[in-house]
């Protein structure tokens, strides 16, 4: 019996120090997982840092006509913090050697001692070294590739907006047939102004890209339902818009090239300009088909278009379109209307 008890008093001793022994694996494996949890998670939100600073410096050094390496740094940074749950994100670099593109690349940045690196909640007992976590993005600035809106098409000898401008001049553009003829970008003969097209929705055009539309020869939009009743409610939005304050800007088709007549007339369109409205006059005599905006630009006789005249007052204007995801990228001119998207 005496030696039946020592064997049990040894396998008890075993058991324990097998216990201990699990629990320190145990808990070894718990802080790894939390830790690596922690990594996850930093990764995520240094992805969102980098994601949103990319965008933001695409965006900005396209309104801006261009951009230093400095500024985009800076424009990075402001939205790169922000972007993370601690507030704290370290900018590594900002990459604009490639044309039309912005890569960020961000990294761990300790909120409380700035160091670069994660603190360690439980893994340090384990002697685990620091670890630093990184992430990038790619955003890519595109022109448009096709467009399905208000049924306006602007001559291309109408654009005005150079490389480096924000906003044109104040303008008169006139129906094509009472402007005259202008030269496209290819030396081309075609009408100048502007011209309707063809609907292919109640007071829609779709368009693309280096593609021809049919052209509506009629000198103003249609005055019958359907399309007569959504082109006046466009309109209408349009001016209660201005008169309240805000901006409105059409994102229309450029034509460079323009041919046949009546039922068969076309325009070639070049790419895609955002034209901020100010005031018009398309067929009739009242609201809301007749419409300035007041201010002295539009006061202007040159720019007032009083009866017969047909045409728009505005001025082309930088536009971005931010994150059009799944939409086939463009191949025309960058005519200062882009989208912006990550590609990476």
């Amino acid at each position: 019996m005496r030696r039946l008890k020592r064997n049990q008093d040894r396998q008890r001793g075993a058991a324990g120090v097998m216990v201990a022994v699990m629990m320190l694996v145990l808990i070894g494996a718990g802080a790894m997982a939390v830790d690596v949890g922690q990594i996850y998670a930093e990764r995520a939100q240094l992805q969102n840092a980098a994601d949103a600073g990319a965008m933001a410096v695409a965006q900005q050094c396209h309104a801006a006509g261009g951009c230093t390496d400095a500024q985009a740094l800076a424009w990075a940074m402001e939205l790169s913090g922000p972007n993370s749950n601690d507030g704290a994100t370290t900018v590594d670099s900002v990459d604009l050697s490639m044309p039309m593109e912005v890569t960020v690349v961000t990294s761990t940045r300790n909120g409380t001692s700035g160091a670069g690196f994660l603190t360690k909640m439980f893994s340090s007992v384990l002697n685990a070294p620091a670890v630093t976590v990184g992430a990038h993005a790619t955003a890519a600035i595109e022109p448009i590739g096709g467009a399905e809106a208000f049924p306006l098409a602007i001559s291309d000898c109408q654009y005005d907006l150079a490389e480096g401008d924000v906003t044109g001049e104040v303008q008169l553009i006139k129906y094509k047939p009472g402007s005259g003829t202008c030269t496209s970008t290819s030396g081309h003969v075609i009408p100048g102004g502007f011209g309707w097209l063809d609907q292919t929705a109640p007071c829609q055009a779709s368009t693309d890209t280096d593609d021809v539309a049919g052209s509506d020869t009629g000198a103003d939009y249609p005055n019958a339902p359907p399309g007569g009743d959504a082109c006046d409610a466009i309109v209408t939005g349009w001016r209660n818009t201005i008169l309240a304050g805000g901006t409105v800007e059409g994102t229309f088709p450029v034509y460079d090239n323009a041919g046949g007549t009546g039922a068969s007339a076309w325009l070639h369109i070049r790419g895609y300009a955002t034209f901020q409205m100010l005031g018009w006059r398309f067929a009739g005599s009242g609201v809301p088909r007749v419409f300035r905006s007041g201010t002295a630009d539009v006061a202007d006789p040159a720019d007032a278009c009083n009866n017969p005249c047909r045409g728009i007052i505005g001025q082309f204007v930088r536009f971005v379109d931010i994150d059009s995801a799944g939409e086939v990228p463009g191949t025309g001119p960058d005519l200062g209307t882009v989208r912006i998207r990550l590609i990476d």
